[in-house]
Order: structure tokens, then C-alpha cells, then sequence
């Protein structure tokens, strides 16, 4: 009983970056100075030239992070809220400036003292180990952290807790003697967050860039099989970096969404430096690979798709309608550079049937968005979109109409000269037109119930029944080219 007495005699002092939170404010205010004002990139180099103290001053007076957003660590809150309720004084102690810690404190409503950095003093190591002796005097406090600088804090403090450390830090935290609570943040490797950042399981909307290759039955062409899987390693690589990239984008955003706040940025699985030094390294080896085997057409594809997905990330995805028919260009640019990739004419009627179906898919992804958030009972804008929760009939409508236009399309297709040119006997495709009418009915009608993935494309790798109706339209188009 007099331990816990004297415990709560002490204040307890808590570091923020990495500790109270999954993340440092000084990368997350610098990523979203890059992603405001890309064209002063140069900047933060200049502020940091003058001491880690003005980088950070600068920074925080220039960017707006939204502190009831960031990824916390809820183990440690929990114990910290106990550790309060029981009549406990905590104390935020960061490196991070004085203006963003504030703004943490505000939020959480849990500290009575704030010590941050500001001036020209960089509030870490040994310089806070400094600050917290003259304030409280040595030993006369406790010290949450997480990181080797804050092992010349802990030798100051009188019990030192350790949050989400590693072993070798653990064990020189616990040879000083005196650790008390441990925390482990229960999130996954590094290396295992970078490959689900990298969505490699959206790498299989690349193989749209064989569509070519199957449509001209040029897929007993070894020369070209080799080029078209060439392209899609390619085109996955550059998809990886672009996704790493929007995440970096999105990621306040991501934190405000029900299921993307799990993404690996959005959580602090992954650090936000990691994700601005891989998908440039990303996209550097795919222009590499595209430059050394890819014909130039394929690279002049690859570098449309890269523009575009970049300008959909940073600004036109906020814009109705602009955005579905930006995806709907995507995938259709994926069919254009495997085209180019194995030097065969693309069909008039495949890029027609293409923006119509992936139209309709688009649709199908902002109609499930549009739907929880009514479901919610929000009104206005959905946050970094062009949408309010009142569009949702009207996009409903528009996505339906654009499923069966491809559907139409397909239809008239049959009746081409190309098709006879292709296929033995065009008349048996007619089979797909009821199933893919079947199929994307099925696919609004999960929509409208509320049961569909946020990503239709996943939706429909997963989908059984997807699955069964991809299997009937190969057999009918396999049948249609050789029976006559």
C-alpha cells in the first residue's frame, strides 16, 4: 500500500512520439507539408540546416494535424486514464514542438503539464532527461518511453516503463533496474506492414494487360508471353508505388474511415518515412524495367497511368464524377499498354466495353461509401470526396446504366466483322450478355444491401459466384473459337 502511495507521489511523465502515439508528429507534420506544397520540398532541408528545433517550429506553425485522429497507443491510454482516475499527475514530455503537443493534450484531457520542444531547445535524450531532474529532481518522477534516447531519461527516472520496445532495448532498460509496466503494441513486422501497404493482392487487376493477348489469340506467341508478363510485373510494381503513395495522401483521411484506418499508415504499423522512401525506389525499378524490355509505347502508357494516378490521389478524386471516370481510364489504360506491350492493334469495341463495366464498378465503390455514411447520419460531404450521403439513388442509377451499356456493347460486338474474323462462331457469345446482365445486377444488389467490399475488384476475387461466371465466359469464348 505505501508503494502505491508513494507511486502516485510522483508524477508520471510521458513521451509522445512512438509512446502515446504510433507515429512521430515531426514525420507526419513534415509529410503533410510535402503533400500541401510539393513545389517547396526544398524547404524542410533549409529549416533543418539552422538546428532540428527550427525544422520543427517551422513546421508546426505551417501544417494542421488533426489530433483526434492520430493512431494511439490504446493499451497505455487505458492504464494512463487508471493512473489519472486514481488521482495521479501525468505529464506529456515530447520532442515534438510545444504547438502539436498542446494540441494532443487538449484532445485527450489527461495532463496537467505539457513540456515540449520550443526555441532553440530540441526537448530530447539528454536534454529532457535535464529538464525533467530540474523540474521534478532525480528519481522523483516515472518516464513512459519507447525509443533508445529515452534510455538518459529512464536513468534519471525512479521507474521506467517501456512501451513497444525492442528486446536489446528492453534488456538495457531492464539492466538499469528498475522497469515497471511493459507494453507491447501488438502490431506487425515492418516488413509484413510494407507488403500489405504494397496491396499485392490488387496486383491481380493487372492481368487486365493480358486481355490483349488472350482477345488477339496471340497467347501461343512465346516472344509476346514473355513481353506481357514482363508489362504486368511492371505495371504491379508501379500500381505499389502509387498505392504507397496515396496512402501517404490519404492517411488523416484513412484515420476518419471505419475499416482504412487499419491501413499500415493510418494505424502507425508503418512509418510514414519508410512509405516516402519506398515508392519512389518502387517506381524508379519499374521505369528501370520498362526502359531496358518494354517497347516505348508501353513506357509512354505506363508514365499516362502513373500521371493520372497521381493527379487522381492528389486532388481528382475529390471531384464527382471526375473521379469514377478516372478510375474507369485506369483499369482501360492497363488493357491499352498490354496492347502496346506485345505490338497488337487494341479493339475499338474491348477499350468501349472496358469504360462502360469499370465505370459501373466505380460507381459500385462510391454508392457503398455513400451508403454507410448515411447509414451513419452524416450529412454534407463525405470527407475527401465530391459526394454527399443525398447522391446515393442518382449514383445508384448511373452505375446500373453504365453495367448494362457494357453489357450492350458486348452485344454489338458479336455482330462485328472483327468478331467473325476471331471466332469461328461469334453467335455463341450471345451465352455471356444474360450472365453478365446476371452478374452486375448481383453485384448493385449486394451494394444496395450494404454486403459489398469497398473495393469491387476484391469483391469479385472472392466472390464464388464471380469466380463461376469469369469460368462460363473463358468456356464461351473458348467454345465460340472453335466450333463452327
Amino acid at each position: 500500500m505505501s508503494g502505491t502511495l508513494h507511486a502516485l507521489s510522483r508524477p508520471l511523465v510521458v513521451d509522445l512520439d512512438g509512446t502515446l502515439i504510433r507515429t512521430d508528429l515531426l514525420v507526419e507534420s513534415a509529410s503533410q507539408f510535402l503533400i500541401q506544397h510539393p513545389f517547396q520540398c526544398f524547404k524542410p532541408l533549409l529549416w533543418l540546416l539552422r538546428g532540428k528545433a527550427v525544422l520543427k517550429t517551422e513546421l508546426a506553425h505551417r501544417v494542421q494535424l488533426d489530433a483526434s485522429a492520430l493512431p494511439y497507443n490504446p493499451d497505455l491510454l487505458d492504464w494512463l486514464r487508471a493512473e489519472k482516475q486514481s488521482g495521479r499527475r501525468l505529464v506529456l514530455a515530447t520532442a515534438s514542438h510545444r504547438v502539436l503537443a498542446e494540441q494532443v493534450a487538449q484532445h485527450l484531457h489527461l495532463f496537467d503539464e505539457v513540456l515540449a520542444t520550443e526555441g532553440d531547445t530540441n526537448l530530447k535524450s539528454t536534454a529532457k532527461a535535464n529538464a525533467l531532474v530540474a523540474r521534478f529532481g532525480e528519481s522523483g518522477f516515472d518516464y513512459v518511453g519507447n525509443d533508445w534516447p529515452d534510455l538518459q531519461v529512464w536513468a534519471k527516472a525512479h521507474t521506467a516503463h517501456v512501451v513497444d520496445a525492442s528486446a536489446s532495448l528492453l534488456s538495457r532498460a531492464q539492466a538499469q533496474g528498475h522497469v515497471g509496466q511493459v507494453f507491447d503494441s501488438g502490431l506487425p513486422p515492418s516488413w509484413q506492414a510494407m507488403l500489405k501497404a504494397m496491396r499485392l493482392h490488387q496486383w491481380m487487376k493487372n492481368l487486365l494487360v493480358f486481355v490483349p493477348l488472350m482477345a488477339a489469340h496471340q497467347y501461343a506467341d512465346a516472344p509476346r508471353d514473355v513481353l506481357a508478363l514482363m508489362a504486368f510485373v511492371v505495371f504491379s510494381l508501379t500500381a505499389s508505388s502509387v498505392y504507397l503513395l496515396n496512402d501517404l495522401v490519404d492517411v488523416q483521411d484513412d484515420r476518419h474511415h471505419l475499416r482504412k484506418r487499419h491501413r499500415p499508415f493510418a494505424s502507425g504499423a508503418l512509418n510514414l518515412v519508410t512509405g516516402w522512401m519506398a515508392w519512389p525506389l518502387l517506381l524508379l525499378v519499374a521505369v528501370v524495367l520498362s526502359a531496358l524490355f518494354m517497347p516505348v509505347l508501353f513506357s509512354v502508357s505506363l508514365g499516362v497511368y502513373f500521371v493520372l494516378t497521381v493527379a487522381y490521389s492528389l486532388h481528382l478524386k475529390q471531384l464527382a464524377v471526375v473521379d469514377v471516370l478516372t478510375l474507369a481510364a485506369l483499369y482501360t489504360l492497363r488493357i491499352i499498354a498490354g496492347a502496346a506491350a506485345i505490338d497488337v492493334a487494341v479493339s475499338f469495341w474491348l477499350l468501349l466495353f472496358s469504360m462502360f463495366i469499370f465505370l459501373s464498378l466505380a460507381l459500385i465503390k462510391r454508392y457503398s461509401e455513400l451508403k454507410v455514411a448515411r447509414e451513419a447520419g452524416k450529412t454534407g460531404a463525405l470527407r475527401g470526396r465530391g459526394y454527399e450521403p443525398d447522391d446515393l439513388e442518382l449514383v445508384s442509377s448511373l452505375g446500373g446504366s453504365a453495367g448494362f451499356i457494357a453489357v450492350l456493347v458486348l452485344a454489338l460486338y458479336i455482330q462485328d466483322g472483327q468478331a467473325a474474323h476471331l471466332y469461328a462462331t461469334p453467335q455463341l457469345i450471345w451465352l455471356a450478355c444474360p450472365v453478365m446482365l446476371f452478374w452486375i445486377s448481383r453485384a448493385w444488389l449486394i451494394a444496395h444491401r450494404g454486403r459489398m467490399h469497398d473495393d469491387p475488384i476484391v469483391f469479385a476475387l472472392k466472390d464464388k459466384v464471380s469466380w463461376g461466371v469469369g469460368a462460363f465466359m473463358v468456356a464461351v469464348l473458348a467454345l465460340a473459337r472453335v466450333l463452327s
